[in-house]
């Protein structure tokens, strides 16, 4: 637990630069690879948590390899251990996979309904609950965690802290390879 406060932080960070990414699609829980870009990003975020002087215990990351690479990437930088953490994977957007987030109308309006289960993945609220799940285990030990994970989780761990409209929800986002602060 960090020193003075009493708080307990966690990071959260999103992989870096994938290919999919770059052509516009939704990945989802599709294994796309990240760019050269993502790869020096991954690097330099390393980089700037050693410049911050961000004390972790571990890296928890995603299956996925564009949040796998990036994490290791991460660890090679720090020397902070690391490990895939299977609730981390990205949300399961089914049918939408491999479309272009921007040009489905039917896409944004899915995204509006949190019970329902998209056509071949998952709802919303299957996510939040296994994100939502995690957090409470980590919060029950001592140690202090950097997520590596997607767009989408990071949407799931902000609302985990704070309350959010539908709408803040939906429009929330996170650069490739920032670094998050949440406090518990």
């Amino acid at each position: 637990m960090e020193e003075g406060n009493g708080l307990k932080k966690i990071y959260f960070v999103r992989h870096g630069q994938s290919e999919w990414n770059v052509a516009d699609k939704i990945c989802g829980s599709t294994d796309a690879p990240l760019t050269e870009k993502g790869h020096e990003q991954a690097i330099e975020t390393g980089k700037i948590i050693l410049e911050q002087e961000i004390q972790a215990d571990e890296i928890l990351y995603s299956p996925l390899s564009r949040a796998r690479d990036t994490a290791l990437h991460i660890s090679e930088m720090t020397n902070i251990p690391a490990r895939a953490e299977q609730r981390l994977m990205e949300q399961n957007f089914g049918k939408w996979e491999g479309t272009s987030p921007r040009s489905a109308k039917a896409f944004q309006e899915a995204k509006t309904q949190f019970v329902i289960d998209y056509e071949g993945g998952e709802s919303m609220l299957r996510v939040a609950q296994r994100i939502y799940n995690l957090l409470d285990d980590i919060k029950k030990d001592d140690k202090v965690y950097i997520l590596v994970a997607h767009n989408g989780i990071a949407r799931v761990v902000k609302s985990y802290f704070e309350n959010m409209t539908n709408e803040e929800y939906a429009a929330f986002g996170v650069r490739n390879c920032s670094v998050t602060e949440f406090e518990i």
